[in-house]
């Protein structure tokens, strides 16, 4: 016996046929079918399935404490140790996010960049970043996104990335493909590009100062060199441009698992390569660089 069922919010909807097995607590953001909704044409069941389906209810209820503030008169901002700001805004979504995984899903970890936690390599593990981007969002460009990953034993096995002041999400879980859906379209599956040589590729990357504090600055302006075209679309995004197969190579020197976590299972389940800049698998590294997958070992080569 099948189901469909279709997990809501306030600006996407998500469809997903189930075989009878619960969908486990995700509560009142799963209902039948009803009225005007995206159909997404998941595998019939995967192990994580209902998972993905809480993921996305909680990009939900990330987006709507971020509209709402984005902009906003009285946002407050801090500065933290490392000197970069943290809002209002990002404390909240942190704390829903922990608050509904405390009751949905009670026995899992959970990281997170504004409240902590320690990275887990056995069992389960919720990973958030609240607001990638934070100093884009305190300065009003729409640049920036929630990030919701869980990683099964270390890896990435869920990833949701919500960026609703550009009106798009990206999700992925682990065997049923990775996905995309501008606000009011039809979500549609991603594939990584099929570009062969750096002459013809598309270069994503960070500012200058991360790649010389680690020693590299000059292997990046090589790469720049080699490559048809070079951008700095930034944080999550360049990831999910590469996910897309809109980008091909998208690289950073210094980044945490929050920021990585669910940008390696989307691009992976778009046909991609994620690695390390010493090429370990994984968001574990510090440093990223996702790719096409034909273009990744000479990207780490140029970069080594």
């Amino acid at each position: 016996m099948t189901g469909i069922f279709v997990v809501s919010g306030a600006a996407f909807t998500v469809l997903m046929i189930m075989i009878i097995i619960p969908i486990a607590k995700v509560g009142a953001a799963v209902t039948l079918i009803s009225g005007k909704h995206r159909r997404v044409p998941l595998r019939l069941m995967t192990d994580f399935t209902a998972d993905l389906a809480l993921a996305l209810t909680l990009a939900d209820h990330a987006d709507a404490i971020t509209l709402d503030r984005f902009g906003a008169v009285d946002l407050h901002i801090d500065s933290k140790p490392d000197l970069t700001p943290v809002s209002d805004a990002d404390l909240a979504v942190e704390q829903a996010v922990r608050a509904t995984l405390a009751t949905e899903r009670p026995s899992d970890a959970v990281l997170g960049e504004e409240f902590g936690g320690s990275a887990v390599l056995k069992g389960r593990q919720w990973v958030i970043d609240p607001i990638d981007g934070t100093k884009n969002f305190v300065r009003g460009v729409p640049v920036w996104a929630t990030l919701i990953a869980l990683l099964q034993d270390g890896i990435p096995v869920v990833g949701v990335v919500s960026a609703p002041a550009l009106r798009r999400r990206w999700w992925a879980a682990s065997g049923s493909g990775a996905w995309k859906q501008a606000l009011d379209n039809e979500p549609e599956k991603m594939a990584v590009s099929a570009v062969r040589s750096l002459d013809a590729a598309s270069l994503s990357l960070s500012s200058l100062s991360g790649w010389k504090d680690l020693g590299i600055r000059d292997q990046l302006i090589d790469l720049t060199d080699c490559v048809w075209r070079v951008r700095g679309y930034g944080d999550f995004f360049s990831y999910c441009l590469v996910a897309e197969g809109a980008v091909d190579i998208a690289a950073e020197p210094e980044v945490s698992l929050w920021d990585l976590a669910p940008l390696d299972v989307l691009i992976r389940e778009a046909g991609g390569r994620f690695t390390s800049l010493n090429g370990t698998p994984g968001p574990h590294g510090g440093s990223a660089v996702g790719s096409n997958g034909l273009l990744h070992d000479i990207t780490l080569a140029k970069l080594g």
